[in-house]
């Protein structure tokens, strides 16, 4: 009976409101599962959709710019053509071929992928990365080989990308809820709020999805190119306080302890009705 009415007072529709996020703290874990899997969904179609339309013409163009014989063999790339090259770039992303590391071409953007003899660099906001060609791999990098491999492949490492980013998406949450729900039942004590300890794993893990849910349209935004690299690394780090702010408006939704003990809630047993005429026990815990 108790449970029911608490769980009528605010229904678990959704984690965009501070009321809603508090709902999930007497919804069942399933309804938080489904609601977490329709965000990550969401999330990874972003994701899938930026790299479709952003990333995946510049490499489509770039496989076409390449030179018959270009080959990597003995750790070393076989360069026939013109150096330094701009294969194919724009707003995101630029693929150039460097084997000397000149570095004498300018690109607009965000990420630049260098083709050099004996490595490949990786360069943007954030610096520079180096992979070198591992030891005995042999491949051809010229239209012929590499145009048909792409095409065949692009739909897979795209399905790849979306499950990676709804996995990464779900255990993010669940090592978060794990760090912050302790916090949640603090402030949900001093609040002289009903809560227990699964219940505000619970919340904390649907305080989470807001910030997700603003990631997402940044990334959105960014890929539409109404903000920048350095306006999306402030949205990523912004995602994280919208996080915190759920984490402490939602216990103040949550139902009074003292109302839901005055229905007679007993945690070791059914309700009993006498006991409501008995005085109340000030040395008895609160769930």
């Amino acid at each position: 009976m108790i449970n029911a009415t608490r769980k009528s007072v605010w229904p678990a529709l959704g984690p965009l409101t501070p009321r809603g996020v508090a709902a999930y703290a007497y919804a069942p874990f399933g309804r938080l599962l489904t609601t977490q899997l329709i965000v990550a969904l969401v999330s990874a179609a972003a994701i899938v959709w930026f790299f479709k339309t952003g990333w995946c013409p510049v490499v489509r163009e770039a496989i076409r710019q390449l030179p018959d014989g270009t080959q990597v063999q003995d750790q070393r790339l076989a360069w026939k053509g013109a150096a330094p090259l701009l294969l194919a770039e724009n707003q995101f992303l630029a693929l150039t071929m460097d084997p000397e590391k000149a570095r004498t071409l300018g690109t607009i953007a965000d990420v630049r992928v260098q083709i050099q003899k004996q490595e490949i660099t990786i360069c943007s906001l954030f610096g520079c990365c180096f992979f070198a060609y591992p030891k005995g791999w042999s491949v051809a990098l010229d239209r012929t080989n590499l145009e048909p491999w792409w095409g065949a492949r692009e739909f897979a490492i795209l399905a790849a990308a979306a499950i990676a980013t709804m996995l990464a998406l779900i255990l993010g949450w669940v090592v978060l809820a794990t760090i912050y729900f302790a916090i949640v039942y603090l402030i949900a004590y001093v609040l002289n709020r009903d809560l227990t300890w699964g219940g505000g794993w619970r919340l904390a893990a649907a305080a989470l999805m807001p910030g997700a849910l603003f990631l997402t349209l940044g990334i959105v935004i960014y890929g539409l190119q109404g903000i920048g690299l350095v306006r999306l690394v402030m949205v990523f780090l912004l995602h994280f306080l919208i996080g915190w702010i759920y984490i402490f408006l939602a216990p103040v939704f949550l139902a009074r302890a003292d109302s839901v003990q005055a229905l007679g809630r007993n945690p070791f047993g059914a309700p009993d009705e006498s006991q409501s005429e008995k005085p109340g026990n000030p040395f008895s815990g609160r769930r």
